[in-house]
């Protein structure tokens, strides 16, 4: 049976984000996940957490300045600097908060830009960041965000994620699955799962096309959960959806995985 996150960047927003661990708790959530800790310290989470007896699973590095495009910083020629600091930071919290995996965002390529130039920094920004998290056993995700949400993200497709991760060539990065990209870009779900088994170690899902709750729409997430089950799959299963309306009235779906 998945063991199902809450992402509380999207989910719950209908009280203040320090407060969407409680809502999450007294809907039967067990796991969370959200994009990004720092504004807060790690012990402010950490209390949290520990009130709620909840385990965060998944966040990301930092996106960079949002406001000039940027989302993430770690494929960038010439940011090296800036990628170190975000990974050193994001292992900072993830060892603060005993959260298994960290999603290293990679950087949308502008216009005329060569992306092989971009391929290959990222490559060496993860390599730096597997040597850094590897005595800590947490692990990288990378993820591919379809064109529809981030136009000219260096990673689009699940297999574009899966060439990075096969040539940095490390045992402690992986790709992350997200099912809403995976359906947008790549399709043949079933099969892409058998493909990339053993290469994936955390899953995000939401209804296709609108990324609502996974009830809807043209994927049939019980043959994905049960698909899940069927290859042995261990990790966690991402909510990364935006909810039709209010969040718990939403939940039918998760009523029978409580």
């Amino acid at each position: 049976m998945p063991k199902f996150a809450a992402n509380l960047t999207m989910m719950f927003n209908e009280v203040p984000f320090i407060e969407r661990f409680e809502a999450a708790a007294r809907a039967g959530f067990k796991y969370v996940e959200f994009l990004w800790p720092y504004d807060y310290s790690v012990e402010t989470i950490k209390q949290e957490l520990n009130k709620h007896g909840l385990q965060v699973v998944l966040f990301n590095t930092p996106a960079g300045d949002v406001t000039q495009g940027e989302w993430g910083v770690s494929a960038i020629p010439g940011r090296e600097a800036q990628s170190h600091q975000h990974i050193d930071l994001a292992l900072e919290y993830a060892v603060g908060l005993g959260c298994p995996n960290v999603h290293i965002m990679a950087a949308v390529v502008p216009e005329g830009m060569n992306k092989v130039e971009y391929q290959e920094t990222f490559i060496r920004n993860i390599r730096y960041a597997a040597e850094k998290f590897k005595p800590h056993g947490v692990n990288i995700l990378l993820e591919a965000l379809s064109p529809e949400v981030k136009p000219n993200y260096l990673l689009k497709s699940q297999y574009d994620t899966l060439d990075i991760v096969e040539r940095v060539a490390r045992d402690n990065v992986f790709v992350q699955l997200d099912y809403f990209h995976a359906q947008n870009v790549d399709g043949n779900l079933a099969r892409l799962t058998d493909k990339l088994n053993g290469k994936f170690a955390h899953v995000q899902i939401a209804s296709v096309p609108d990324r609502h709750e996974p009830d809807e729409g043209e994927i049939n997430y019980e043959y994905i959960f049960n698909k899940l089950d069927e290859i042995g799959y261990q990790g966690f299963v991402g909510c990364e959806y935006k909810p039709r309306g209010e969040t718990t009235s939403g939940l039918g779906w998760f009523v029978k995985y409580k």
